[in-house]
């Protein structure tokens, strides 16, 4: 094979290879753009709040429990005059537990799991 030949045979690969590079970057560079979307939607903070009550009544100074079931971590809050109750700033990858107690009475307990897409929750704690 002469020396012009195979020239032009390793010449028209590189070429190729150069045609198709643009669009290899262009796949690349949007793939890495949805990435921050993808995952600033799945971090979105949850929050849950609502009211203790008793026999209809609102419930002050009865105790909220928070229980993260995966690392069992437990917040407390202890409830207004009005018997309302608020817990912020939650991960939406965490499985919750929420109920409380008040004069030796619990409530049901209320789960939030993570593969709910609310961003929300509201739960009324009966202690009768």
């Amino acid at each position: 094979m002469s020396l012009i030949r195979r020239i032009r045979i390793v010449s028209g690969r590189h070429l190729r290879s150069a045609m198709l590079l643009p669009g290899l970057v262009v796949l690349a560079s949007t793939a890495v753009s949805l990435t921050p979307v993808a995952h600033a939607q799945a971090a979105q903070p949850r929050t849950v709040d609502g009211k203790v009550v008793s026999g209809g009544q609102p419930v002050k100074g009865a105790v909220v429990h928070l229980k993260d079931t995966r690392t069992l971590a437990q917040k407390s809050y202890i409830t207004a005059e009005d018997g309302t109750y608020r817990f912020a700033q939650l991960s939406s990858t965490s499985d919750y537990e929420v109920w409380a107690e008040s004069n030796g009475k619990k409530s049901s307990t209320k789960t939030i799991s993570s593969f709910d897409n609310k961003s929300s929750f509201n739960y009324t704690l009966k202690v009768d």
